[in-house]
Order: structure tokens, then C-alpha cells, then sequence
């Protein structure tokens, strides 16, 4: 399975992401040589290395570890922000058909954590965008209308 990464052609970008090495040296002719670590100094703080491999190229990056953090949380903001974005119109499911991801239309951001059906009632588990969660049981046919619905199988 790919990252999900494209180029702006539509093409899978492979990502190879590694930790703790040392950011890539390139030298060319009219550039002094890199600095050489004489055993027992400190070297080069360990970075975490970021490859990316479109057809057109390929390219590499490295970044502190805190960068990297911070690169992860902003890609994780943006993840949440287009998943939890209003698509063209909500989708009304009965209770019995929720699954996990779906988005409860409304004010607020309700996300099902967990369905579970025991005879006629599903217990759903919802989860606030502040992170708070409660079970709240409907007949199963009781119509919920989503903002938002998670492909199957995810």
C-alpha cells in the first residue's frame, strides 16, 4: 500500500522517513568539504531524515526531532480539519448503520468512537472535539444525520 502522497500529476510519491541520522551532505566541486568529527567531539545533532521520490526526482530533507513533531501535528490538524469539513450535503443513516469515524451533524463535532447493537437498541460511544465521551443508546431505525461519513473499511 502507498503513503497516499502524490505528485501534482496525480503520481504516488514514495515517503521513506528515518530517525537519527545525520542530515545528508552533498558537495560539489566548488564547495569546501563537509566538517570532519575527530572521535570524542560531539557531531551533529541526530535529525530525522524525510525522502521523497517522485518520478521527477527525488528529494531529501532533514529536520530536528522537534521539527518533526511539530511538521506531525500540523499535518494531523490538517488531516482532522479536511475530514471534519462540511461535505456537499449531511447523509442521514439509521442508528443500526453507524460506524466508527461517521460525524453527527450539528454545532458541534460528535465523532462515533463505537456501535454497538444489543437487539433493537444501539449503544454508540461519541467523542466531543474537546475530547469528552458518552454512550447514548437509539433504536436501531432512530434516523442520525451526519456531517461527515468515513469510506468503508476504514
Amino acid at each position: 500500500m502507498g503513503s497516499g502522497i502524490t505528485d501534482a500529476d496525480g503520481h504516488p510519491v514514495p515517503v521513506t522517513v528515518t530517525a537519527g541520522e545525520p542530515a545528508p551532505v552533498k558537495v560539489t566541486a566548488d564547495e569546501p568539504a563537509p566538517v570532519t568529527v575527530v572521535e570524542g567531539e560531539a557531531g551533529p545533532a541526530p535529525r530525522v531524515g524525510i525522502r521523497l521520490s517522485p518520478q521527477a526526482g527525488e528529494l531529501l530533507w532533514s529536520c530536528t526531532p522537534e521539527a518533526a513533531r511539530e511538521l506531525a501535528a500540523a499535518l494531523l490538524r490538517a488531516a482532522e480539519e479536511t475530514e471534519n469539513a462540511p461535505g456537499e450535503r449531511p447523509v442521514t443513516v439509521e442508528a443500526g448503520e453507524l460506524r466508527r469515524g461517521d460525524v453527527r451533524d450539528g454545532d458541534r463535532a460528535m465523532t462515533v468512537e463505537s456501535a454497538r447493537t444489543d437487539g433493537s437498541t444501539v449503544h454508540v460511544t461519541w467523542k466531543s472535539g474537546a475530547g469528552r465521551s458518552w454512550t447514548q443508546a437509539y433504536a436501531a431505525d432512530t434516523a442520525i444525520t451526519l456531517k461527515r461519513r468515513l469510506p468503508e473499511g476504514r
